[in-house]
């Protein structure tokens, strides 16, 4: 009895004093979200649907049936009851509610998502694995002043151009792909007067770059980040999703394939969204390690992915302190959760500003 009195006593003293060490240092962890103002712009939101409420969305048969869609409904909070019961809307509202409460995360832009297109030039609903149109996402981002609305457009499309810009006039700030699901290929000349009207009307191409893990199946070749050049050259500013940080093209690591043309190309950007995943462990340290990235990051989360296991402060203990990767697991909020985490590993807090900085200047951010 004596020995289990003591044990007892030594596991209370421990926690305890765990308990102590813990709360004081979260009362010096502001330098996990070192920032004064609430000023952030979270580039990399999706949203998905059923189609409930006439939103328009479709998820397709493959992908309901795929391992993945139970999990995104759990990431995103929500479920098929809900959906049918207030209709795919609900999810606007969820994420606005959540950023709202951010301490640091002041707006999000949330992508739409368009799909394959025929040969006709219409939607082909049989390969679209995910469809998420632009009129729904800019209805309800309009009921919402802290969600922004992201265009998604197929430049195969005949209509693509038309499409552009309306968008542009109602008020989208970037225009969305995922060429390897929406069987776009950045590199085809037949695209250049979509490229052309982006350079004209001054809209960022945010497209994915590196393999698509996310759906359940894609053309990977068509996110080589080496087809970017088309549009570069043209002058469109482009943001590569994930700065290409999964899988090979012609026998080179995606990332590696990218780097040069930061150099080469000035209206070059790329997203820090994923980077924490655990299929990109250690793809922090190299971004930090090239200095051609430095000014040239762009800060998004790619919500809902951030939920565990996907994504946790314990599995990067070679980047942080136990006590910073506790003090982040504290943290109720996806989107602050998001940023301490990035920061603690060493993301300058630049690439948290840049974005609403490069542009400023469209009333849509401010």
């Amino acid at each position: 009895m004596r020995l289990m009195a003591k044990i007892l006593g030594f596991s209370v003293l421990v926690l305890i004093s765990l308990s102590v060490f813990f709360h004081t240092y979260e009362g010096k962890s502001a330098h996990l979200l070192p920032f004064k103002e609430k000023t952030i712009i979270d580039f990399h939101a999706h949203v998905a649907g059923l189609g409930y409420g006439n939103s328009g969305c479709f998820i397709n048969d493959e992908m309901r049936n795929n391992f993945r869609f139970r999990f995104y409904l759990m990431a995103m909070g929500t479920s098929l009851k809900e959906l049918e019961r207030e209709g795919d809307k609900v999810i606007f509202k969820k994420i606005s509610v959540a950023v709202a409460a951010s301490k640091v995360v002041d707006k999000t832009v949330i992508l739409a998502l368009d799909g394959v297109i025929n040969e006709r030039g219409e939607l082909d609903k049989a390969k679209t694995q995910i469809y998420v149109p632009n009129e729904y996402v800019y209805e309800q981002t309009k009921l919402y002043p802290n969600l922004l609305y992201a265009a998604s457009i197929n430049p195969y499309r005949t209509d693509a151009i038309e499409r552009l810009v309306q968008a542009k006039a109602q008020g989208a700030v970037l225009v969305k792909w995922i060429p390897s699901i929406m069987y776009i290929n950045p590199a085809d000349p037949e695209i250049i007067p979509f490229y052309e009207k982006l350079v004209e009307l001054n809209m960022p191409l945010l497209t994915h770059t590196g393999m698509e893990k996310s759906f359940s199946h894609a053309k990977d070749e068509l996110a080589d980040p080496r087809k970017l050049a088309l549009p570069l050259s043209l002058g469109v500013t482009v943001i590569a999703a994930h700065i290409a940080t999964t899988g090979h093209s012609h026998g080179e690591e995606n990332f590696e394939r990218i780097l040069p043309m930061f150099t080469q190309y000035p209206n070059l950007y790329g997203d820090i969204s994923s980077l924490t995943q655990i299929n990109k462990l250690g793809y922090v340290k190299k971004v930090l390690a090239h200095s051609e990235l430095k000014g040239r990051l762009i800060y998004g989360t790619d919500w809902p992915l951030q939920f565990f296991p996907l994504v946790s402060p314990w599995y990067h203990l070679d980047e942080l302190k136990i006590s910073e990767a506790f003090t982040i697991s504290k943290i109720k909020n996806q989107w602050d959760r998001d940023v301490a985490l990035k920061i603690g590993m060493g993301l300058d807090a630049e690439a948290f500003t840049l974005g609403s900085k490069l542009f400023a200047g469209d009333a849509q951010l401010n």
